[in-house]
């Protein structure tokens, strides 16, 4: 099946050497990301944040990455490194999804890179005080530019779930949830989740 390629960004202008240096040398215990071709440090996820990305996982993984209970069909990923578009743009989203028809060997070989190049089809960004300006400013419009076609912006202390769907080139919320609802959150829709879930520690 052929491959969806995502928009071409306009732009043809590298990073800069000293940014990509200072990206490879970034300390272990740092999160790096190149974004617009500026680098961007943060910690590491404090614990509510690792919780909720753990639980999404949790609650996805059996249904849509191994078809137990669900459709199965989906190839998802904690913190993948995303190199996106020419510079390349480099991000570490909290998880990402990918249709297995677009990715139907996510291994890869022995060479194979460690970072992903092709966009995923839906992207989690769990918000906290520290990343939450470049998670819904900078990181959300690459997503877009990429043809990205599915955005949940999840807050675990505000305990809401925001879902995006890309419209053209611009993101739509498509449903807000707080709480302890019991959702259908596309592209996940084929399931209901108890958010309840999400929140438990």
């Amino acid at each position: 099946m052929a491959t969806r390629r995502p928009p071409e960004s306009e732009s043809t202008e590298r990073n800069a050497p000293s940014v990509e240096a200072d990206f490879q040398a970034a300390p272990a215990e740092m999160v790096a990301e190149i974004l617009d071709g500026e680098l961007h440090l943060s910690p590491r996820p404090a614990r509510p944040h690792t919780n909720v990305a753990s639980n999404i996982g949790g609650l996805l993984l059996a249904p849509f990455k191994f078809g137990r209970g669900g459709p199965g069909g989906w190839v998802i990923l904690y913190e993948p490194e995303l190199h996106l578009g020419p510079r390349p743009d480099k991000l570490v989203p909290d998880l990402a999804g990918w249709r297995r028809e677009r990715m139907p060997d996510a291994l890869g070989g022995d060479e194979s890179p460690a970072h992903y190049d092709l966009a995923p089809d839906w992207v989690c960004e769990v918000l906290s005080e520290r990343t939450r300006r470049t998670d819904k400013g900078p990181k959300m419009r690459i997503y877009a530019r990429e043809g990205v076609r599915h955005l949940w912006l999840v807050d675990p202390l505000a305990q809401t779930l925001d879902v995006f769907r890309l419209e053209g080139r611009h993101w739509l919320l498509v449903d807000s949830f707080a709480g302890e609802e019991r959702v259908r959150a596309e592209p996940f829709e084929a399931i209901e989740l108890e958010l309840a879930l999400l929140w438990s520690r």
